[in-house]
């Protein structure tokens, strides 16, 4: 069965649906989360709220005194911290299962024996996102959604809720297997939610790429963005899914998402952004 396919993008490339994907409905978007929960830290940062370089022990009570851990060090992945979670492993098929709050605090409160790595050195964590999530809904009051709504979507002219975690049954496309029966879906909406939990519609999901990449409406890209010689992208996968979006600095942009395996989805993005022509003149 071919896989389903949602491709859309800027000048020179032709936006697609196909092979029973919809561009109107959710689809999980994976390790893409981080780039909403990188934008938020951003925009406190501009209202004063919390510092880039704010301590993580004055965000987290639970946090013991002299890691050295900063937001920043969370959002760029240089905390040290692993890629995932350090609690008992959950099932193959929803290995984050078992990270629950009681996990996460667990490890806050051993945060300075949780490290692997050194301080400023990268190493990508999932872990670190779900604590810099916390973090951020701590000092402020606020729910992770309510945070993800009043500084990335309103200001980009979204919908509240364009964006979330738990978007109505109805509206999911999700992966499928054998007799074209729902494959089960990870376990993504509790602590790990900030890291990879989000779901979007790929024609929200492009709005968002354009207001935060291209057009920049919301400043320069958050360090969740990773970034090539010429293209600032982020991807995401989950069971079944997975996601990139990526901008040329000449203004070509590219929102994939596909079902099925998540091997190629990064390397057609890239053939497809690169092969698209660049706009006269660049942006």
């Amino acid at each position: 069965m071919p896989t389903p396919i949602c491709l859309l993008g800027g000048a020179g490339i032709n936006d697609r649906a196909a092979h029973g994907h919809d561009q109107d409905r959710f689809v999980e978007i994976g390790s893409l989360s981080k780039v909403f929960t990188a934008t938020v830290l951003t925009q406190l940062t501009k209202e004063g709220v919390v510092g880039l370089d704010t301590p993580l022990e004055e965000c987290l009570d639970e946090v013991p005194a002299g890691t050295g851990i900063t937001l920043r060090h969370l959002a760029e992945h240089t905390s040290g911290l692993p890629r995932l979670p350090v609690c008992p492993a959950g099932p193959p098929a929803d290995p984050y299962a078992t990270f629950t709050e009681q996990a996460l605090r667990a490890s806050l409160r051993e945060l300075d024996r949780v490290t692997t790595g050194r301080l400023g050195e990268e190493e990508y964590s999932n872990l670190g996102y779900a604590i810099l999530g916390h973090a951020l809904t701590s000092v402020t009051g606020r729910s992770y959604q309510q945070l993800v709504d009043g500084h990335v979507l309103s200001p980009l002219g979204l919908d509240a809720g364009a964006v979330t975690a738990l978007p109505p049954q109805e509206q999911r496309l999700v992966p499928r297997g054998l007799f074209g029966r729902p494959r089960p879906l990870w376990t993504l909406t509790g602590p790990i939610l900030p890291a990879g939990g989000l779901w979007s519609t790929c024609r929200t999901l492009s709005r968002a790429v354009v207001g935060l990449l291209v057009e920049r409406r919301l400043g320069p890209p958050a360090p969740s963005w990773q970034r090539g010689s010429s293209i600032t992208w982020h991807n995401g996968a989950t069971r079944g899914s997975s996601v990139v979006a990526a901008a040329h600095d000449d203004g070509r942009w590219i929102v994939l998402h596909r079902l099925g395996d998540a091997a190629g989805t990064d390397s057609l993005a890239r053939k497809t952004l690169l092969a698209a022509p660049a706009p006269r003149g660049g942006v």
